[in-house]
This record gives C-alpha cells, sequence and structure tokens, in this order.
C-alpha cells in the first residue's frame, strides 16, 4: 500500500477531504492460474502506472491499495478530475491494447470512478465515495458487458455526480455523448452509474438497469438517455414494427386476411404501409400463379398508412399505387 500523506485529519479529529477515488478489478480472474494471475497483476500495475505518468500523477504522491485482482485509489485534492475521465482513461485503454496484442489470455478490467469526501486511517481508506467506486466497479450491467461481450477490455462505470459535473463538461479525450446510463442495485447502493467503453459511440446497454441488447441487434445511438431513463423504445431498431416518429403500428382494418400462394412465402407482421395497397407479385410472368392479393382493399386508395399481417414472396415485386416501407 503506498500512501500520499493525506489523512483527512485535524487536530485528531477524522475529517473528509474531497478526493477522486478509482476502483480497478481484473475480470475472471478466479479462472486463473497462479503463474497467470501473477502476470495479469503485474501488467495492471504497469497500466495503471502509465495512466498516473500521462497525467502527471508521479509516484508517492496519491494512495493506493492492494485487492489482490484489484486497485483502490485515492487521488490528492489538487489532480484535475478532467484529465482523469479523459487522457487517464485513453492512456490506460491503449496500455491494456498494446499488453494484449497476440494475447489468448487478455487482461481485460472494469473501472469504478467516483469523487467525494474520504478519509484515511492506518489501515486504508474510508468513505462513501470509496464504497459507491466499489459498487460501481462491481456493479451486475459492468459484468455483463464484460461477460457477454469478451472483445471488450475495459469498460468505465463513473457515478452520477461525476458525470453530471466533469464529464458532461467534456474536454480533451472526454466523450460525454459516448456514454450511456443504467441504474445499479447492489446492497444498499440504488442509483443511477454511467457507463463507457473506449472506442465505442456506446456501451452495450439499454434499459434503465442496463440490460443488454437482445442478441444481434445492436445497441441503441444518439443521445444518452437521461439518468435512470430508459432510452427511446424504438432507437436505432429495424426489422419488425414502426420506426421512431411513426407512432404506433394502427391496428388492421376489416378482420382477417387470407392468402393463397403458390411458391414461396414471406409473412411480415406490424408493418406499417403508407399509400393504396393492391397486392404484391412473386415474377413477372403471366399466369405463373404466384400471386398474392388483399380480398379487403381500402376503399380509399392512398389516404393514409395500412397495417397488419402483410405478406410477400422473397423475391416479389409490389404493385399498385404505394411502396410497402
Amino acid at each position: 500500500m503506498s500512501s500520499a500523506g493525506v489523512s483527512g485529519e485535524v487536530g485528531g479529529e477524522a475529517c473528509g477531504i474531497h478526493r477522486f477515488v478509482v476502483f480497478g478489478d481484473i475480470c475472471g480472474s478466479g479462472t486463473l492460474d497462479l503463474a497467470e494471475k501473477k502476470h495479469q497483476r503485474a501488467a495492471m500495475y504497469a497500466a495503471f502506472d502509465d495512466a498516473y505518468s500521462s497525467v502527471g500523477v508521479e509516484p508517492g504522491t496519491f494512495h493506493q491499495e492492494d485487492r489482490g485482482d484489484g486497485i483502490l485509489v485515492a487521488l490528492r485534492p489538487d489532480v484535475p478530475p478532467t484529465l482523469m475521465v479523459g487522457r487517464w482513461i485513453d492512456t490506460l485503454y491503449e496500455s491494456l491494447r498494446a499488453h494484449n496484442q497476440g494475447r489468448v489470455r487478455p487482461l481485460r478490467l472494469r473501472i469504478g470512478m467516483n469523487a467525494g469526501l474520504v478519509t484515511q486511517d492506518r489501515h486504508g481508506l474510508v468513505g462513501r465515495a470509496v464504497d459507491l467506486a466499489a459498487r460501481l466497479c462491481d456493479s451486475p450491467p459492468a459484468k455483463r458487458i464484460m461477460n457477454e461481450t469478451p472483445e471488450i477490455d475495459l469498460v468505465v462505470v463513473v457515478s452520477d455526480w461525476l458525470y453530471g459535473n466533469v464529464v458532461a463538461d467534456g474536454g480533451r479525450y472526454v466523450e460525454p455523448d459516448h456514454y450511456r446510463s443504467a441504474r445499479i442495485r447492489s446492497k444498499e447502493t440504488d442509483e443511477a452509474a454511467w457507463f463507457h467503453v473506449p472506442r465505442r459511440p456506446a456501451p452495450p446497454l439499454i434499459g434503465r438497469d442496463g440490460e443488454l441488447p437482445p442478441e444481434g441487434e445492436p445497441a441503441p445511438e444518439g443521445e444518452p438517455a437521461a439518468a435512470g431513463e430508459r432510452p427511446p423504445a424504438g432507437a436505432a431498431r429495424t426489422g419488425v414494427g414502426p420506426s421512431r416518429g411513426d407512432g404506433p403500428t394502427p391496428r388492421p382494418v376489416g378482420g382477417n386476411r387470407e392468402y393463397h400462394v403458390g411458391g414461396d412465402l414471406l409473412d411480415i407482421h406490424g408493418n406499417t404501409i403508407h399509400g393504396g395497397f393492391t397486392g404484391i407479385r412473386k415474377g413477372s410472368t403471366k399466369g405463373s400463379g404466384d400471386s398474392v392479393t388483399d380480398p379487403d382493399p381500402d376503399p380509399r386508395p392512398g389516404s393514409g398508412p395500412r397495417s397488419g399481417s402483410g405478406a410477400g414472396a422473397s423475391s416479389g415485386k409490389a404493385s399498385g399505387a404505394g411502396e410497402p416501407e
């Protein structure tokens, strides 16, 4: 354990000092043998040292505790927090990438960041800011990101306070639009946090509880969700259902539809068709028998959107007043 000599004591009484806190943890260390554990610990410390050097934090000027497969750090109050959420993170990412090049078992880290009142005794650091940094690092959404997306080597989780007061202002190497919010519920903690994966426009999270998107579906793009809010239901989605801005899918008109098809059939539910719709034909040859018709066409062609179950051949053409969207 190294210490910078900022104890937070005045006249023998413990007083908190506002400090930047970092909690780092190696992912999957429980699956490593002893030799690999030692190797990854050494690589983690080397990556942290590179990151400190990049922001001018000299050895011996901060408090650092070893946590077996992790590190707990509290910086001096005069270290600019913008450097920590900017260049420090960027350098840590670059160090990991260089170390992991060509390795079968890459070093992968979860990082929790917070700032607040911290005091220090002969055993180590004390304070809610420390507790929350640990909860952020070990939060279920952070673990899900690393467990289910093995190509990611670094995820950073910052507190809502740190995002709103530091990250949101931006700066060199700081990308506030690339963060996403999710709810952290662990032990006594129940609050919003912000997740970031360097070099990605957004971490693979959706929803207030940080659930991952369905398999094969990208994470939402665009503006970050407000703290604790679920991103828009249709954000960056394709396929079945209305796109964002279309509103809810209208109810079908005229009851059930019956289709008689002599060839391949693709049945798509819930799509909205704009304009008059008369049918879809598989081929251009007359009399092929591979046609699809709507027994109950809209009596007002082109008057507005139609919805319900659309049907069409996989290589078909649309005919009539409007094209399916």
